[in-house]
């Protein structure tokens, strides 16, 4: 039986810091002027915001948690955190989103007067500020979902501050009152796709699925060509973290010849090919072991 493992996951804690204080402050200013405008749109956009500020606290607090060490009892640490971070931070948003959406239809048929000038100046400041928070984590979006969920959020923030620009303006030229619901109701939409598909992800993820990227049968069909390999079976490849996946195979091997040499290879190729970093691989010299035959299911 061999093992290989690769650590380290970003440490992002100034990102964090920096961008949960400037949406603190943003969602404050937000939240006031809306109240005074009487506008949901302002109002719908601080609610967002406030929720994105307890998913970055969330991610956060997973992004320190999955750099501890490990333990006796804790023998992974505590690298789920970071996934179950982001399980939570989806389903707070696609709760909140239920709540704008009712809202915006609820104003539809009782109109509320908005004031279209401060509209337009906080969308303008959410702007500025959903965007800088983005680029804190611009470098880190491919290679984690804490991560890519912060970006992908602050992005469609930035977009929407800017569609509430533009609903501003429309209203202070047409007096329409609807545009500020129906914005709200486009605010929900494009939240809603970046939400999804980051609930499904560490959904997923929490359920210990083959992560999307990684093509199992690929796997095993690399495995499968290895020198001297004549089988795989009871292949397990799931999520340690939301940076980190790992692999644990029984390979049938009837000799025993190069087998560091094999594992060596094994464990550089898997991670180079497939970004796999914790690999366990089981040695079986008879092929009768294997119990299931090619009945036995990739998991």
């Amino acid at each position: 039986m061999a093992h290989d493992h690769d650590h380290g996951p970003t440490d992002y804690s100034r990102a964090f810091a920096f961008g949960v204080a400037l949406n603190v402050g943003f969602v404050i200013v937000e939240a006031a002027y809306g109240i005074m405008a009487g506008s949901l749109a302002l109002l719908a956009d601080a609610g967002h915001n406030l929720s994105d500020v307890l998913g970055l606290l969330l991610a956060w607090g997973a992004n320190y948690l999955v750099r501890r060490k490990s333990t006796e009892r804790r023998t992974y640490g505590w690298r789920k955190s970071s996934i179950l971070a982001a399980l939570i931070n989806a389903v707070i948003l696609l709760v909140a989103l239920g709540g704008i959406a009712w809202e915006a239809i609820q104003r539809f048929s009782a109109p509320v007067p908005v004031a279209g000038k401060t509209i337009i100046f906080v969308a303008l400041v959410g702007v500025v500020i959903n965007t800088a928070t983005a680029l804190l984590f611009f470098s880190g979006r491919k290679s984690d979902l804490n991560i890519r969920g912060a970006f992908l959020h602050m992005v469609a923030d930035a977009g929407v501050s800017a569609g509430v620009v533009i609903a501003g303006v429309a209203i202070l030229f047409t007096g329409m009152l609807w545009i500020d619901p129906a914005i709200s109701l486009v605010i929900t939409v494009i939240i809603l796709f970046g939400t999804w598909s980051l609930f499904r992800d560490a959904f997923n993820m929490a359920m210990d699925a083959v992560p999307r990227d990684i093509d199992p049968e690929a796997v095993k069909a690399y495995l499968s060509s290895l020198p001297g390999i004549t089988g795989v079976h009871d292949m397990h490849i799931w999520a340690m973290s939301t940076t980190e996946t790992a692999l644990t195979a029984h390979l049938i091997k009837p000799d025993s010849k190069d087998d560091d040499v094999l594992i060596e290879k094994a464990s550089k190729e898997l991670h180079g090919q497939f970004g796999i970093d914790h690999i366990t691989l089981q040695w079986e010299r008879h092929p009768s072991l294997n119990q299931c035959g090619d009945s036995c299911e990739i998991e």
